[in-house]
């Protein structure tokens, strides 16, 4: 006869409250019976309390910090488990989720899984809903923000030039890269302009900015608020005083000969075509180009020669192109510009007998024609006091150095198809909205159209009311090129996305 092994068994016993056939255990209950006498939930709050900026949408993470988090997410799941941590010391948490709530109640429900050992090798588990109500309480950054002139650190922004077309440039800049986000305030003044900040690392911030895209330097200085003499402890104010260089584009500028030859053996007497984070230099007798550094700028500096509000209008009488002549170790010679002789009479002076008739070399020979009006520097007639140019051999100066050709600005803008946002809405960036300010700012506006590489740059945005308007064909009033749909950015406007999703339904 075979003998079977036999598999020992564990035997049953009954509940000791419900009478419930179960496995033996330290507290001889089964699992619900257990979970009547006992609860691992106690001491953890059913609700909470969440506290939201509704300014900066930021929430409190406990205890002084905020943090941004969008509903749902695990940023905001971590915000909810670390204001419920001290409650749940006793406990393991296992998992946590949302309950979906409606997005406008401000609550929001979470599901937690907890386990505790209860008895000796007996182990809990149990689910409970936490609801967390959502107040509002504004934060310490908006809280200084509010009050207008509360500010811990201040940008000062100056440029000593006549003309503000670096820092309409700047304007610019600073709305592409949204380098004034942490900024509370921005105040023109009659020499620049001021940014304040509330944090000193943000006006950093914004002075490193500044040194990547414009000429700068800067100086820092700090006041003494207060002084905790029981904690050892100072409250600061901190200024940051930014000098652009005070060269703008179109002006005339007479190097030092020592930089000249640095440059490429270029002629003293130029003409700054672009102001970026370099100056851009032109011979118009060459068409040489360089680019002066900041660096370079700030250890020899020059001055400019002629402001634009120096500018004379001239009648062009003829016009001969000609070759380029480079002298020996020149440098980068410009490809958009064509040199050539013109032969000039003032405007008011045409048609008068003894108008004087003047020869000047220049780099528009692509898009002057005789019968065009030009605008120039007449440097002979011009009361001029400069250290440099007096230096200068009478033969290396030229008599007139022109500028640009004149078109009907009218004519211009009405075909102009595009606009630039602005960064004070209630006034100028420059100081008071005056009609010089105005006319400068269209000045910059025409230095865009003839400058792809100054626009390239920028965000330039598409003016729907123009683009409707029926197109002019003759364009002789205008430049040859200018920003194309493509280089356009289309507006972003709430109120008419709103109306377009109000009229989808109905369709």
């Amino acid at each position: 006869m075979e003998h079977m092994a036999m598999a020992p068994s564990t035997g049953l016993i009954l509940c000791c409250q419900c009478g419930l056939p179960i496995q033996p255990n330290q507290a001889n209950m089964c699992p619900q019976c257990i979970k009547s006498h006992v609860d691992i939930t106690e001491g953890i709050p059913r609700s909470e309390t969440l506290y939201i900026c509704k300014f900066c949408n930021r929430y409190l993470v406990p205890p002084t910090s905020w943090a941004r988090a969008e509903l749902e997410s695990k940023e905001l799941l971590a915000i909810c488990l670390k204001k419920l941590k001290p409650r749940m010391l006793k406990v393991r948490l296992t998992d946590a989720v949302f309950v979906w709530t409606e997005a406008h109640s401000k609550r929001i429900k979470v599901k937690l899984t907890i386990q505790k050992e209860v008895f000796t090798s007996t182990i809990l588990q149990q689910d409970l809903v936490v609801e967390f109500s959502v107040h509002n309480q504004m934060c310490d950054e908006c809280r200084r923000a509010e009050a207008k002139d509360f500010w811990r650190a201040c940008v000062q922004v100056r440029q000593k030039a006549e003309f503000k077309k670096t820092l309409f440039y700047l304007e610019q800049l600073i709305l592409k890269h949204s380098a004034h986000k942490n900024c509370t305030g921005v105040k023109p003044v009659p020499t620049g302009i001021d940014f304040y900040f509330p944090q000193l690392q943000d006006a950093r911030r914004f002075v490193d900015f500044l040194n990547v895209v414009l000429p700068i330097r800067y100086h820092y200085a700090q006041e003494l608020v207060s002084h905790d003499t029981k904690n050892n402890t100072y409250d600061y104010k901190h200024t940051f005083c930014v000098e652009i260089a005070p060269i703008c584009r179109d002006n005339v500028v007479c190097l030092p000969k020592k930089l000249a030859q640095q440059l490429g053996n270029m002629s003293q007497i130029v003409l700054c075509i672009r102001v970026s984070n370099v100056i851009s230099l032109l011979d118009t007798n060459t068409l040489q180009m360089a680019d002066v550094t900041d660096t370079a700028f700030w250890r020899e500096s020059f001055e400019s020669l002629c402001t634009p509000k120096m500018l004379t209008e001239f009648y062009v009488m003829d016009v001969e192109p000609v070759e380029v002549e480079l002298k020996p170790g020149h440098g980068y010679i410009s490809k958009k510009h064509d040199l050539a002789d013109v032969w000039l009479q003032r405007s008011n002076e045409v048609g008068k007998d003894g108008a004087e008739t003047l020869s000047a070399r220049t780099h528009l020979g692509r898009l002057l024609n005789p019968g065009d009006l030009v605008q120039g520097f007449d440097i002979r007639n011009c009361n001029v006091n400069n250290d440099v140019l007096d230096k200068m051999k009478p033969d290396d100066i030229p008599d007139v150095i022109l500028v640009k050709k004149v078109f009907d600005r009218q004519r211009r803008a009405a075909k102009r198809k595009w606009k630039l946002k602005r960064l004070v809405i209630d006034g100028d960036i420059v100081g008071k909205e005056t009609a010089s300010v105005a006319d400068e700012f269209q000045n910059f506006m025409e230095d865009l159209e003839d400058d792809p590489m100054l626009r390239e740059k920028l965000n330039i945005y598409k003016d729907q009311q123009k683009l409707a308007m029926p197109v002019e064909t003759d364009d002789e009033d205008g430049p040859t090129d200018g920003p194309t749909l493509a280089e356009m950015l289309d507006e972003l406007d709430l109120d008419q996305d709103v109306e377009m999703a109000e009229e989808e339904p109905n369709e």
